[in-house]
């Protein structure tokens, strides 16, 4: 086509933006006209985090809401991680697989729930086998208990850990510490040695990247210095905000409690808290002239209810690092693939509008 016909071509396409049907014009209008009491915002409602600049980019494309980027070793297209859940039972395969073909579909990267089950039960193994629903470049781990790591090390069987690991074909293993949960669960297991010992122990006998995460209640700056120490892959927060299983536990419990409450799962911290921790000891680590050992990025989860608040955070964190979720996803899995893809879709639209017009404060 000669340039000539490009303009006529272009020129004709814009005609046809502009020149939208009366009919629906005046539609719009109406609806302008009969919601714009409902639309009015008080002031007090206005997002103090943020500053709004609408005159300096336009609209997303296609390439920045699905943008590649390196995440524990392996690609992403999204910011956003499916954070550990369940497995070992019929529903929990479903879930699973619907959530694996999506992240596969977006490009998200995704840690499994507990494999506990599949190292007791392993007909199983189909629950947790979805590397072939995600693909071989967004990275997916296992996930185990530290009292299940503490009693493999005392018996010797940290290669049925690794054998695990490699034939899901995942990239590492996340180890969920959760002695609040373990105390309060109806046979739970009991943690002998202190859990940075069991997870200096395996790291002696592992071959794969290892995540660090919590259960709901998240990690103080004790703990997350000490981590930092270690050469794990990264940390997930797990934090104060979102499903505490210490909490859940106490639900499940039959030992009599006032209103069924259990105090301490009211005690943690949350992402907002461990976000400004990590980066006080990443500055004490830097004006101590000593670096953490490992390359550590972090996914910030516990309570991130939205894309506006995993935002924040990760623009808030002065290391690498994406948020997850978990319930979330849980929810919109449970309703069907369509409605999961419709959740994850919105999200990233939504993420690369915040990336083009806000500023944190």
């Amino acid at each position: 086509m000669t340039k000539g016909g490009e303009c006529v071509k272009n020129f004709a396409l814009l005609q046809g933006k502009l020149m939208q049907p009366q009919s629906d014009i005046q539609e719009r209008k109406n609806q302008h006209l009969d919601l714009a009491l409902k639309a009015q915002m008080a002031s007090a409602l206005k997002d103090q985090r943020f500053s709004y600049e609408p005159l300096l980019k336009g609209h997303p494309t296609e390439a920045q809401i699905l943008k590649e980027r390196a995440f524990l070793g392996k690609s992403i297209l999204a910011p956003l991680w499916i954070s550990s859940m369940t497995g070992g039972s019929d529903k929990a395969q479903t879930i699973n697989k619907r959530l694996a073909q999506i992240a596969g579909e977006f490009g998200l990267g995704m840690g499994l729930g507990s494999c506990r089950v599949l190292l007791e039960a392993p007909e199983r193994f189909n629950d947790f086998d979805l590397r072939g629903l995600l693909g071989d470049a967004r990275p997916f781990y296992a996930n185990l208990g530290l009292a299940q790591i503490e009693q493999m090390l005392a018996l010797g069987e940290t290669d049925r850990i690794n054998n695990m690991v490699e034939k899901l074909r995942c990239d590492g293993l996340i180890i969920h510490v959760n002695p609040l949960q373990e105390w309060f669960q109806v046979g739970g297991d009991r943690i002998e040695r202190p859990p940075l010992e069991t997870i200096e122990g395996l790291l002696e006998h592992f071959k794969f990247p290892v995540v660090i995460k919590e259960v709901g209640q998240g990690m103080g700056p004790a703990s997350l210095r000490e981590l930092l120490k270690l050469p794990i892959r990264g940390i997930e927060f797990a934090a104060f905000g979102g499903t505490n299983f210490t909490q859940l536990e106490a639900l499940r419990s039959e030992r009599p409690m006032p209103n069924r409450l259990n105090e301490l799962s009211c005690v943690g911290h949350t992402a907002e808290e461990m976000v400004i921790e990590v980066n006080q000891l990443l500055s004490t680590f830097e004006n101590d002239n000593t670096s953490p050992k490992g390359g550590h990025e972090f996914i910030i989860s516990g309570g991130i209810k939205s894309f506006l608040e995993g935002f924040y955070l990760m623009k808030k964190l002065n290391a690498p690092c994406i948020y997850g979720q978990a319930k979330a996803f849980l929810v919109a899995a449970d309703r069907g693939e369509e409605e999961l893809r419709q959740f994850v879709r919105q999200q990233l639209e939504s993420l690369a509008l915040a990336e083009q017009y806000l500023v944190v404060n």
